[in-house]
């Protein structure tokens, strides 16, 4: 058994690293998108279950997936319930598993991807998701003075499209945001959103087995969501810590709202294996009769009667035809900072010269899609090491040993999160903030860029951002597969704010972005005195005994500037400038005299009845975090308020 399922995954593994391309015009190849059926691979699933059906002919490895049939046999949903749910991510997740608590009350969860499968659950491979079957390939419109080493000089935004959301293709990287930015949303007027009331909802989540933080008064215990530490680390996370102590940053719980500080990350895994959304809340409850997950079925509109402006059902397409479903109480969007404002676009609710102009009836003019932020990191700064077997190289330890040792005890190699091992937070010296607030994030690499190249690498990490190979080698082609650390600088409150619109007034084509990256200085001064400080870090002696050195990368664009001057650094941002996928604020929540706000402080979206937003979308100002464990504590405050209001 364990040695058909090692060789099962070896396969799987080859097939996902080696399957991605992309065309010369920068659009992604998807051959793994149903993976190739052979007799051999046949009689390999057959290895691990014997009862094995083939349910869909396109789709081999559908026996590796997770399964949601409706509940009593059914053949088909109702075509009423008392809510409906669009998107089982994050926040749709827990909503659903929270509202179907209520045996008297009925949930459809419609979600457009597939339910994730065994090699989701492989942390270490958490960079080949951002080009596989379970995103959205989304890209940010063109900027002519960001993004200059990628791809067609344009920004790739791939978000997750599957049970689970974006937590199936993310990083597991599981930050809260600090005291300070809470209390300023709630202090904006938006009531019940303090950081007492929301650590009250994360805790209710949480499920901590961090050794050290057993008795934290800041952390849950009982919760479906389990929190650990990466269990396997190379050593360089050591020094990133220890150098941080001689720098002034103390070595703490980093989620806990007392200090600033730097600590082993903290992430969604349960023994070493991915703990997505879906399988903390969906999973141990899909059996439940009153719960009804439909994935692969696309959200087209949402029904809106346009004389009363109650929303009364929602469109999809399944399977290729078009259904309608009714909620006797309420439409929720939980689809995701993109979707959910295309959709309410789509519906007839936002900016009114905007949607006039695509043909689509005005049911509500709200300022949908008017702010955007994200948070952007710069990947490109690599040192050196003058020693072997200290940082992650992929072509080292993508071996059988390696995938049998984490399928037998959830550890080594496998179990990294895609080589991210800690998170620091500073406040640079740029900073106008008067409270204690960082405005940079550094998540630091048991590796770099470079550790997924060589002959045998798979290069995942740089095409998941969708980086310009000519670029690429020639800024690190001398140091590609080697020993080397990195630490990522997120900017945390750009100033910079973006939009989104629609393309047009087709539901299946993707919206049109506009980051809006570093259009203020102020974001490039932060980045520049962010990379100066991982500078400081790498200089410290547990670096240095390594031998750690600056690579002296040369980027195209920026021959005519010399090496390490600001000018130098704003240039290699603008190279390489990278999402980590955490857009917000796109149905911002805000009270009724704010007149950027598409929802209220109890996710209502403005003039529409029983109509809500229950996703990362809401979040209005940006906040020290990364979006999944916000968006989770989003469904679970919002499960309570909507049971307040029909109880």
């Amino acid at each position: 058994m364990l040695k058909g399922a090692s060789v099962l995954y070896t396969l799987l593994l080859i097939t996902i690293i080696f399957g991605q391309k992309v065309n010369k015009n920068g659009k992604i190849k998807r051959p793994n998108q149903s993976f190739p059926q052979t007799p051999l691979m046949t009689m390999l699933a057959q290895t691990i279950a014997p009862n094995f059906v083939q349910q869909d002919p396109t789709d081999l490895f559908d026996i590796l997936r997770d399964k949601y049939p409706l509940p009593n046999g059914l053949q088909s949903p109702f075509s009423e319930y008392d809510y409906v749910i669009v998107g089982a991510g994050s926040a749709g997740s827990v909503l659903a598993a929270r509202l179907t608590e209520d045996p008297n009350v009925t949930v459809l969860l419609l979600e457009a991807g597939r339910p994730e499968s065994l090699i989701t659950d492989v942390p270490s491979i958490a960079p080949y998701f951002q080009r596989t079957e379970y995103t959205w390939p989304y890209y940010m419109e063109k900027q002519p003075d960001v993004c200059l080493g990628m791809i067609n000089n344009r920004c790739y935004w791939p978000r997750g499209r599957a049970v689970g959301g974006t937590s199936v293709i993310n990083y597991m990287i599981y930050t809260r945001g600090r005291p300070e930015e809470w209390d300023r949303i709630a202090a904006d007027g938006n009531y019940g959103w303090s950081y007492a009331d929301v650590l009250n909802y994360y805790m209710k989540s949480e499920k901590n087995n961090m050794r050290g933080y057993e008795n934290s008064p800041y952390r849950g215990k009982s919760g479906e969501l389990n929190v650990e530490f990466v269990s396997f680390r190379t050593p360089l996370i050591d020094a990133f810590l220890e150098a941080g102590r001689i720098l002034g940053h103390p070595t703490i719980d980093y989620n806990s709202p007392e200090q600033l500080g730097f600590g082993y990350l903290q992430a969604t895994v349960t023994a070493g294996k991915r703990m997505s959304a879906a399988k903390a809340f969906l999973h141990p409850n899909k059996r439940r009769l009153n719960l009804h997950i439909l994935p692969m079925s696309t959200a087209t509109k949402v029904l809106i009667d346009p004389q009363t402006k109650i929303a009364n059902g929602v469109e999809y397409v399944r399977n290729r035809l078009r259904f309608e479903v009714k909620a006797r109480r309420e439409v929720i969007l939980s689809a995701g900072p993109i979707a959910s404002p295309q959709l309410l676009m789509l519906s007839g609710v936002g900016p009114k010269k905007h949607l006039q102009r695509h043909g689509i009836p005005v049911i509500e003019n709200l300022p949908v899609g008017f702010t955007l932020y994200d948070h952007i990191t710069f990947p490109g700064l690599v040192f050196t090491l003058n020693e072997t077997n200290l940082s992650i190289i992929e072509s080292k330890e993508a071996t059988l040993d390696n995938i049998i040792q984490w399928l037998q005890f959830g550890d080594g190699p496998v179990a990294t999160t895609g080589a991210a091992e800690g998170i620091g937070y500073i406040k640079t010296p740029v900073s106008n903030d008067p409270d204690n607030v960082p405005d940079m994030e550094l998540i630091s690499i048991g590796g770099s860029l470079v550790s997924d190249g060589g002959p045998l690498g798979s290069k995942a990490t740089r095409r998941g951002m969708m980086i310009n190979e000519q670029v690429f080698d020639g800024a690190y082609g001398s140091v590609d597969n080697t020993n080397t650390w990195t630490a990522f600088p997120m900017l945390l409150h750009p100033k910079s704010v973006g939009r989104l619109e629609l393309k047009n007034n087709n539901p299946f084509s993707h919206p049109r972005m506009y980051g809006n990256y570093l259009s203020e200085s102020s974001d490039v001064a932060t980045f520049i005195a962010a990379i100066r400080h991982i500078q400081a870090l790498a200089a410290t002696e547990p670096f240095q005994k390594y031998g750690a050195r600056i690579h002296r990368a040369q980027y195209p664009a920026c021959r005519n500037t010399t090496f390490d001057s600001d000018e130098y650094w704003e240039c290699a941002v603008r190279t390489f400038t990278a999402t980590l996928h955490h857009q917000i604020a796109t149905c911002r929540m805000g009270p009724d005299n704010d007149p950027l706000a598409v929802v209220d402080p109890e996710l209502r979206v403005y003039g529409i009845g029983r109509l809500r937003v229950v996703d990362s979308s809401i979040i209005p100002r940006t906040v020290s975090a990364h979006t999944n464990a916000p968006a989770i504590m989003i469904g679970e405050k919002a499960a309570d308020m909507i049971k307040r209001t029909w109880s």
